[in-house]
């Protein structure tokens, strides 16, 4: 357990060190859609999803939210966050490049660092990595167990809200 609660803490250490800046421009991107007529359509993939679950049915949910559907309307008001443990998850990557396309500014989330081979990171406005690939814990055996992908995301979440509520209450 202490093994445990130190390598978490380490994580989220980490990703509060390297993403301070992404957070802010993450942040300051969704509130464009909430200061002027759009809505901040949140697309959690796989277990990402108790990101969109935390922001639309918390004790204090994230105002101007909406869970993503596939085919809905998305209009160049609104601001997307796409949230996925991988970042060459196809239904991320499908979703990114039509977004792309209409030139729809949207935020991005995923375990994978920026980087040549990372067409999401390319694609997003601002992107954030939890540099979570590969396991926090040894097992028996000598490989690498426990990846808290959810919890990372929602640190970051988090992290984003606090700017975000920020910036829009300004904006009261």
């Amino acid at each position: 357990m202490k093994i445990l609660t130190t390598q978490i803490g380490g994580l989220l250490q980490r990703i509060a060190t390297s993403s301070e800046e992404a957070i802010e421009e993450t942040s300051r991107l969704l509130a464009q859609a909430t200061i002027g007529e759009g809505r901040v359509i949140i697309a959690g993939f796989g277990e990402m999803e108790a990101v969109t679950a935390t922001a639309l049915t918390s004790l204090d949910p994230f105002k101007g939210a909406v869970r993503y559907a596939e085919g809905m309307d998305i209009v160049s008001a609104d601001r997307v966050w796409l949230l996925t443990r991988s970042a060459a998850d196809e239904r991320t990557l499908d979703l990114a490049r039509l977004l792309a396309e209409r030139f729809i500014p949207f935020a991005a989330l995923s375990a994978d660092k920026p980087g040549d081979d990372n067409e999401l990171s390319d694609l997003a406005y601002t992107y954030i990595s939890t540099g979570l690939t590969r396991g926090l814990l040894p097992s028996d055996t000598g490989e690498r167990i426990v990846q808290p992908h959810a919890m990372a995301a929602l640190f970051v979440y988090e992290a984003v809200k606090l700017a975000y509520d920020e910036m829009v209450s300004d904006e009261d």
